[in-house]
């Protein structure tokens, strides 16, 4: 079979007329012509025609004397820093949504001893199997979740299963490389087998209508800590004092930003004993956490009380984990047993101003 050759010479029109196949018209321009012809006329179109700005909402202004936290960081495409306001303006709203109410778990066969001592397991759980951060505050969030809806329901002998369900179900949304559902079953002694495990998966998933987006103290306090630009030990602190609050039941009813913003204002006033707690709350920590300092000092005096006692606690798991050295062994530090910390739990406030 002779294949039609093409012409080498700048007159390559015979040649082209050659290929065309029987029946085709003749002067039906090239497929390639007609894609630049358009692609010309686009890139036109673009340039003459340019769209403005617009935006959803205004970003909202920094008033004098505070520093923008968010400009220093317009580099970084990560960090999203032109949507960062509006993004914690989301979230603070969104923290009012998904709400833990008071006692909560009044009337139910689980009391808030039994869900402390869950908690201090699947901490040391959380330890075991090398886990992210947020994945412990969201496992915490969904068990109280699940219970504050369904709390009537569940038998002491199935708490056990609510958690390491949610520990689960947390995993799959913040783990990059997630336990596998067997690791769970053995980490229970095979008290719950993987199919009573999928089981109590799909009804908490059920029962919270696949709400699992609600913000987690953490993400706050990592927020206050860059506005109030303070070290790494005042932010580990907080941390500390954070978590051993996630324990206690009756603060479980604190919203994720006022508990970051309390445990971040008290690991200021341990650390630096010499200055007057009202000036320690700086005008950028007020105007980034919305919160006065007047107003954080209840929550603050509530958090010295675990905080004083935590060494004494029968709940290990937080402070064990938080005398170790890759954390500068916060839990250790003298300066939590001082005076300024026990009168903060005693609530003498007038003698600190």
């Amino acid at each position: 079979m002779n294949l039609p050759t093409f012409a080498t010479t700048r007159n390559t029109k015979p040649a082209i007329k050659a290929a065309v196949k029987p029946g085709r018209p003749a002067t039906r321009r090239a497929l390639a012509d007609l894609k630049k012809r358009n692609s010309a006329k686009e890139v036109v179109v673009v340039v003459k025609d340019k769209i403005p700005e617009q935006r959803v909402q205004p970003l909202p202004e920094v008033p004098e004397g505070v520093k923008d936290i968010d400009a220093e960081e317009e580099g970084n495409p990560a960090l999203c820093t032109e949507y960062a306001p509006l993004m914690y303006k989301y979230l603070l709203q969104l923290e009012k949504t998904q709400f833990i109410r008071k006692d909560f778990l009044k009337g139910c066969t689980v009391t808030g001893k039994m869900r402390g001592v869950l908690l201090d397991w699947l901490i040391e759980v959380h330890q075991q199997f090398k886990l992210l951060q947020e994945t412990l505050y969201m496992t915490i969030f969904l068990i109280d979740r699940y219970l504050q809806a369904e709390g009537k329901t569940v038998k002491r002998d199935q708490l056990q299963l609510v958690g390491v369900t949610s520990m689960f179900i947390a995993c799959k949304v913040e783990e990059m490389y997630a336990p596998e559902l067997n690791d769970f079953v053995y980490i229970t002694d095979n008290a719950y087998s993987a199919a009573a495990i999928r089981r109590m998966e799909l009804k908490i998933l059920q029962t919270l209508d696949f709400e699992l987006g609600r913000p987690l103290p953490l993400h706050f306090l990592r927020r206050y800590s860059k506005a109030g630009d303070v070290d790494v030990l005042q932010h580990t602190l907080a941390k500390y004092i954070v978590e051993l609050a996630q324990v206690e039941y009756e603060l479980a009813s604190l919203p994720p930003s006022l508990l970051a913003a309390g445990g971040l204002y008290l690991s200021l006033i341990v650390l630096t004993p010499d200055s007057s707690i009202t000036e320690l709350w700086s005008r950028s920590l007020e105007y980034y956490s919305e919160y006065a300092g007047e107003s954080l000092l209840p929550t603050v005096c509530r958090l010295a009380v675990i905080l004083y006692k935590a060494g004494d606690s029968k709940l290990k798991a937080v402070h064990g984990k938080y005398s170790l050295k890759r954390v500068m062994k916060v839990a250790e530090m003298s300066c939590l047993k001082s005076p300024i910390v026990h009168k903060l739990a005693s609530k003498h406030l007038n003698s600190l101003r």
